[in-house]
């Protein structure tokens, strides 16, 4: 059923750009959520393509001097990977599973950079047989490690992940650009000043840029601010010392979104235009040119593009609260279970009570802490049966899912125009099994 797009809904600012309100339902890509519920079975993740290509272009419109590529540890899939490199993205992907699954889906190899604290070798040859763009050298060890690999005549490009000092994120154990932790090398210690040497001291390996990664869910610019300033002065000094002027500067990523109403995400154009006047005047002070500029967004492409839809199988009243359980819950989603992270949830397939109540919704799974929503409100009837659907839910979710109590993953299908096609098949029990080696002995 393809539906007439109309205003949105008030209070929608959080979900896909083409959700409506279509009676007591709600419809991403013109498709209500209801049907796509009874079509495809819950936990269901829904993607709305034409949001993400829609925020691919306007990444391309704020940067279009500066190459970008999608985190692919958010969500990756080939169809995604088709998107992506129709909008003119790269991708950034940090496993050989990544790796393989871009170039399986046709991404150009030199628009793949390959990230990773702990590479395996086998990783760095996959990249090396493909031609990766760029890898990011996490720690000085991987130097002569990567060297070794590369075939005579031939170099590889390559970047060296350094950590500017600064803190940024929403959560303790999503940020990266602090002092003592287990991404890239220290600026203040001088361990990446000794990395890039290193590296100049290889000759199959062609020095690009550095790499920094402040954190996830930055929803401000002045972090990114505060790291151009010091990576450029630690550009001027390896010019200055060593005689080496190097062409790229790579921000990472870690935009944030909103996932509830009255959040704010990052700012795109806002974030443009700060870094790149902010990346000019330092470079002048330095006397240095400007080097290119390279981004990874991933949640800030997909995240706001997703929906997911769970149906409620058990409302619980104890002596101080009502629980709603539902058939997903921390498998799919462990961003709550994992950072105390709040979301929106929507009663969707039926118009509810007009009076509302406060109900924790839980997941199936066997945990105390399996908590999707602490304290949200829902209409007062809610009951087994209802749909029950989470916005914002395209980034870090189905990514992240297991298979927690031997139960399958969801499905994750793309909407579009009023059409509806499935781009990752629910994980069944017969796939689970299938990886279940069982010999049975003399006895049977």
């Amino acid at each position: 059923m393809s539906v007439v797009m109309s205003e949105p809904a008030a209070g929608l600012s959080e979900w896909p750009r083409s959700t409506r309100a279509v009676g007591a339902d709600l419809a991403v890509g013109g498709v209500p959520l209801g049907e796509l519920a009874e079509r495809f079975g819950t936990p269901l993740y829904v993607l709305d393509e034409a949001h993400v290509r829609q925020t691919c272009r306007v990444y391309r419109q704020a940067l279009p001097e500066a190459e970008i590529a999608y985190a692919a540890k958010a969500f990756l899939c080939r169809d995604l990977v088709r998107w992506l490199r129709e909008e003119g993205f790269g991708l950034d992907v940090c496993s050989l599973g990544e790796l393989e699954l871009a170039a399986a889906a046709g991404m150009p190899a030199e628009r793949i950079v390959l990230h990773g604290n702990a590479k395996s070798a086998e990783e760095l040859r996959s990249a090396l047989r493909l031609g990766v763009g760029r890898i990011v050298l996490d720690n000085a060890a991987e130097v002569p490690r990567l060297a070794a690999l590369v075939a005579p005549r031939q170099r590889q490009r390559v970047m060296v992940r350094v950590v500017p000092g600064i803190e940024a994120g929403a959560h303790h154990a999503i940020r990266t650009g602090g002092e003592d932790q287990k991404f890239g090398m220290s600026v203040a210690r001088g361990d990446a000043e000794d990395a890039v040497l290193r590296v100049l001291g290889q000759p199959h390996l062609e020095l690009t840029g550095l790499h920094c990664h402040l954190g996830s869910q930055i929803t401000s610019v002045r972090p990114y601010l505060a790291a151009v300033a010091t990576l450029v002065a630690f550009l001027a000094g390896l010019r200055d010392r060593h005689g080496v002027v190097l062409p790229e500067l790579d921000l990472g990523g870690g935009h944030g979104i909103a996932y509830r109403p009255g959040e704010h995400a990052l700012d795109v154009a806002a974030f443009a235009d700060d870094v790149r006047r902010q990346l000019a005047r330092r470079c002048a002070l330095y006397d240095l040119p400007v080097p290119r500029l390279i981004i990874e967004p991933g949640r800030a492409i997909t995240g706001p593009a997703g929906v997911a839809v769970y149906r409620v199988l058990v409302v619980k009243r104890t002596a101080h609260r009502v629980f709603v359980a539902v058939d997903g819950g921390m498998a799919d989603n462990p961003r709550p279970v994992l950072y105390g992270a709040r979301t929106a949830v929507r009663l969707v397939g039926r118009a509810g009570a007009g009076r509302s109540r406060r109900v924790t919704v839980v997941g199936r799974y066997c945990e105390s802490g399996d908590v999707l929503a602490p304290d949200v409100e829902v209409p007062e009837d809610v009951h087994p049966g209802d749909l029950l659907a989470v916005p914002a839910a395209g980034a870090y979710q189905q990514s992240m899912a297991s298979t927690y109590n031997l139960v399958g993953r969801p499905p994750v299908v793309a909407v579009l125009d009023g059409c509806a096609r499935v781009l990752l098949r629910r994980e069944s029990t017969a796939d689970l099994l299938a990886r279940d080696v069982y010999e049975p002995g003399e006895d049977g």
